[in-house]
């Protein structure tokens, strides 16, 4: 029994001990025996919810690895943004962006041809016109031209395209114009003696000095150059990226979507 002054625990007034008839001591923290099994909740105001087990160590990588890799989003679109998790993948907007943009198709060969037609015919009117205004200073810039030009010029920047498709990494674009140059040349005079054969020639060069028969002249070396420099870089690069969107309404404005380089460009 003990006695107080001697320096033992002494028992709190209505508090029995835990065990073996011992008090509380001072620091200690008191522990509530559990009214049910091992993993039960506990009853009363203590009864909150359970708390999410620790992750065993090692487990979340196996079960990372062992999860499959969602699906590469189309077009290689790079959105920083773009969600691990598949479902919220299909449902964020660079998702959606890059769904569209993989409905999109390149041009066929017959488009393509069509611009590339469109683009010389239109090149020789302005030629001629300049040229006119130049020579004998009309202000009223007649330009001139025939229709079998549609034919020659949509065919011969065609047969271009596929040349700079196989050079743009083989050759530096002075050597790749000189090219494009040696292949108007032998394109002229190829087309312009066809057609003569049957007197519907529009082009006659009879009256420069470096002409031959007619159909060619070095005069236009220079021109035809330039010509090339601005086909390839300006008409032939910008229309192999054009793009024809099949799931797009005609008259309906589609969502904007910025590109760069042929990605989805997020800020």
């Amino acid at each position: 029994m003990p006695h107080p002054g001697d320096g033992s625990p002494r028992l709190e007034p209505g508090v029995a001990g835990c065990g073996g008839g011992r008090g509380k001591e001072p620091g200690s923290r008191r522990r509530r025996r559990r009214s049910g099994p091992r993993g039960a909740p506990l009853r009363g105001s203590l009864a909150a919810a359970p708390a999410p087990a620790p992750p065993r160590r090692g487990r979340g990588r196996a079960a990372l690895l062992a999860a499959p890799a969602p699906p590469a989003p189309p077009w290689n679109c790079t959105c920083p943004d773009m969600p691990v998790n598949v479902e919220e993948s299909r449902q964020s907007s660079c998702w959606g962006l890059c769904g569209r943009m993989a409905a999109a198709e390149p041009l066929t060969a017959f488009s393509r041809w069509y611009l590339y037609a469109i683009h010389g015919y239109f090149c020789e009117v302005m030629f001629t016109a300049a040229w006119e205004f130049v020579v004998n200073f009309n202000w009223k810039f007649p330009g001139v031209t025939s229709v079998w030009a549609l034919f020659i010029y949509g065919t011969s920047i065609l047969i271009v395209e596929k040349m700079y498709l196989y050079l743009k990494d083989k050759c530096n674009i002075l050597l790749r114009c000189l090219i494009y140059t040696l292949w108007t040349y032998v394109w002229e005079f190829t087309t312009g003696f066809i057609l003569r054969q049957f007197n519907a020639c529009p082009w006659d060069y009879s009256q420069f000095d470096l002409n031959f028969m007619g159909l060619i002249t070095l005069e236009y070396a220079v021109p035809w150059f330039c010509a090339a420099i601005i086909m390839e870089q300006l008409v032939i690069r910008n229309t192999l990226r054009l793009r024809f969107d099949e799931n797009a309404e005609p008259g309906v404005p589609s969502p904007t979507v910025t590109l760069a380089n042929g990605h989805v460009k997020t800020n």
